[in-house]
């Protein structure tokens, strides 16, 4: 099978976004190309100029029922064994397609890979923010120095105390036992870990920055911590983890770094 039948960019797009030009741009630049599909629930026509300049392909569904739906309705029209969930607000460095080929072809065993990434805000990359840091203390507890892990004690421990794995830069096996829930506006990718980490299949970490994650005021994670459904979700999830007082406990300094979103 050549690379672009083994892995596909999934974008979900919603509406008009004014950086979709420059998510799509950063895929079609890879080194290694893959097969870019826009999927959208809310088609509009800029998105699908965009998507035919960049050679894309480009599917509509509907109706919209909200995001997870829509992540699962891209990845079920992808085809391939493997799917990046490309955020339309995000860029991926030249590099992001060589690296998660070379770890598809030698890690035979793995159901999740994914690379470090910087944060993308007003034009400006951000390395070490508070909560960066954060995420990659929990994954040098979790991994010990390795870039696998096998075993389900130490992927649970990877997810125990939030989700340190970015979501855009994970490039994972398609499997129809597993899809997003729609329980949840903001943490499906969180949840989908969590499953994930239940079942056989190694996480892989690639350990180099290959993509850019973009803030901005009209982003769903933002929406999610100024409405507070965030916080909500989090509790929720640490739940199935803990025992619920801790749990509690846990979910404190969540809300204390989720400040750091915007500024830093």
């Amino acid at each position: 099978m050549n690379a672009e039948c083994t892995h596909t960019y999934v974008v979900p797009a919603y509406g008009h976004s004014p950086y979709l030009a420059a998510c799509l741009q950063s895929l079609a630049a890879q080194r290694q190309p893959s097969k870019i599909l826009i999927a959208t629930s809310t088609p509009h026509p800029e998105s699908r100029a965009i998507a035919t300049h960049f050679g894309a392909d480009y599917f509509e569904h509907g109706p919209n029922q909200g995001m997870s739906h829509d992540w699962n309705q891209g990845v079920e029209a992808a085809g391939s064994p493997w799917v990046t969930l490309a955020h339309q607000d995000d860029v991926y460095l030249p590099d992001y397609g060589t690296a998660v080929h070379a770890a598809i072809r030698k890690q035979q065993g793995a159901s999740l890979i994914f690379t470090d990434y910087a944060e993308l805000l007003e034009g400006r990359v951000r390395r070490h923010t508070t909560l960066l840091n954060i995420k990659q203390a929990l994954l040098q507890m979790a991994f010990l120095g390795r870039n696998s892990i096998a075993d389900r004690f130490s992927k649970l421990n990877c997810l125990r105390f939030g989700s340190p794995i970015p979501c855009p830069s994970v490039c994972f096996r398609r499997d129809p036992d597993l899809n997003f829930s729609d329980q949840f506006k903001v943490n499906m990718d969180w949840q989908a870990w969590v499953d994930r980490a239940q079942r056989p299949g190694s996480f892989v970490w690639i350990r180099q920055e290959l993509m850019h994650h973009r803030l901005h005021e009209s982003s769903e994670t933002t929406a999610g911590i100024q409405l507070g459904y965030r916080s909500q979700e989090d509790l929720t999830l640490l739940r199935q983890l803990w025992p619920g007082p801790i749990a509690s406990l846990i979910a404190i300094p969540f809300k204390l770094a989720y400040t750091n979103n915007n500024t830093e």
